[in-house]
């Protein structure tokens, strides 16, 4: 019988603010909807009705809209008028507006979004790219979170904190405001294109949200398995991030690519393996090769290699449902973790009633489809006090971080909010045998 493991939970969670809003494109339906049937769309029909307003009337209607938001977001008028720039296609066959007509336009085609309405969830933790004047064994953090709004629409949010020597877990405030960010490289409709985003510096890191901008994630940016990469001496740090791109139809994996939190760059995967959830990325090339842990069939773990970033293709099954909290389903809990004894792969597991629980396996250095070592108990489940949310019985990560001989565990509740927990290292494997 293998040691159970201790689990130090913390008492931070981190729970969905609606009032945390962001500006969206607001698209009326194409087809006019008066009695009278006319070619005009529905877009046309409200540029029209702006433009028939008297200048005063105008005037005091763009003043009172901009009182009524006062405070709720950043550059609102530049907002407007950026967002009018778009519709230009319903300004036809109009030619000439004033600055006050432009932006109440682009005011009627924009809506408040509580981007993290109804839950804030599946965290993945890696260290902030700044480590400047942090004490001593602390080390600062960022927290990514899926964010789920009106019509379960996902998004990605970051948090900053503070990790103590000791494993003690701090948040900074968030920030009042919110704000999605600049498209810097034009949508083609294609979809394999690479997309590039980016904030302005003096944004706090929490104030940026990533909405989904192409297609194929119109519905969701879904669990992001963050991972600071390995890269050459002297070169900039790498982070990636592996997510689910979700279309309301379909599903695809995508990667997100930044060494800032400012700039990112969004990028499909393609190949078969690329075709499913829950791919992560190993820290470091293996023997030359990316190395990838994902699941293809909805149960077992792959083990996938690429000499291409982002395409991947096959893989070899390496971990199965064996003990019975994970018999009915695996998934990775993020990227494989370095230790000197081996890979930490930290897993999920579903078992009796889709009650979800959080274990690890250990896999080797050189060749990762050996597996050292496994939970033969889970490492976390969902305690009585965390069992009610949108969907009960629920505990997730997409990514760990090891912090000396500990591993700093955000975790998700029930697919509502987050928390925190620490577990020992060499506690651990001592419980790994399987």
């Amino acid at each position: 019988m293998s040691k159970a493991v201790v689990v130090n939970r913390q008492s931070l969670f981190l729970r969905p603010d609606s009032s945390r809003v962001v500006v969206r494109p607001f698209k009326p339906a194409t087809e006019p909807r008066d009695l009278n049937l006319t070619d005009k769309t529905r877009a046309n029909l409200i540029v029209d009705r702006v433009l028939a307003l008297e200048p005063q009337a105008a005037d005091l209607l763009l003043a009172d809209v901009l009182e009524n938001f006062e405070g709720r977001h950043r550059n609102l008028l530049a907002t407007f008028e950026a967002r009018a720039k778009e519709m230009e296609e319903a300004f036809a066959p109009h030619t000439v507006f004033s600055p006050t007509q432009r932006q109440l336009i682009g005011a009627y085609f924009l809506n408040e979004y509580s981007f993290e309405a109804s839950a804030l969830f599946n965290p993945s933790i890696v260290a902030h790219p700044d480590q400047s004047g942090v004490p001593e064994g602390s080390r600062r953090f960022v927290l990514s979170l899926r964010a789920v709004g009106e019509g379960h629409v996902s998004s990605l949010t970051f948090r900053t904190g503070l990790i103590a020597p000791d494993g003690g877990v701090e948040i900074e405030p968030t920030a009042r405001l919110a704000s999605t960010p600049t498209i810097q490289t034009p949508l083609s409709g294609s979809p394999d294109e690479s997309v590039e985003l980016s904030f302005s510096a003096d944004q706090h890191i929490s104030e940026r949200v990533i909405f989904p901008v192409t297609p194929a994630q119109s519905n969701g940016i879904e669990d992001a398995r963050f991972v600071e990469f390995e890269t050459e001496e002297n070169e900039e740090k790498t982070f990636y991030a592996t997510y689910t791109a979700y279309s309301g139809k379909a599903i695809r994996s995508e990667l997100l690519q930044t060494s800032d939190f400012i700039s990112f760059k969004m990028t499909p995967l393609t190949g078969t393996a690329a075709m499913n959830k829950g791919m992560a990325l190993f820290p470091r090339k293996i023997d030359g090769r990316y190395a990838m842990i994902g699941r293809q069939d909805n149960e077992n773990l792959y083990l996938i290699y690429s000499d291409d970033l982002h395409e991947w293709n096959g893989g070899q099954a390496i971990l199965r449902p064996k003990f019975p909290w994970e018999f009915v389903q695996m998934g990775n809990c993020g990227s494989p973790i370095e230790l000197d004894e081996g890979w930490l792969l930290l897993t999920h597991g579903v078992g009796p009633v889709r009650r979800y629980a959080i274990g690890a396996a250990l896999l080797d250095k050189k060749d990762p489809s050996k597996v050292l070592a496994r939970s033969r108990d889970p490492l976390v489940r969902p305690e009585k006090s965390e069992r009610e949310g949108y969907v009960p019985n629920v505990v997730y990560t997409c990514g760990g971080m090891r912090h000396g001989d500990l591993i700093i565990l955000p975790y998700a509740v029930c697919d509502t909010v987050s928390n925190f927990s620490t577990i020992r290292i060499s506690e651990l494997l001592q419980t790994l045998d399987g």
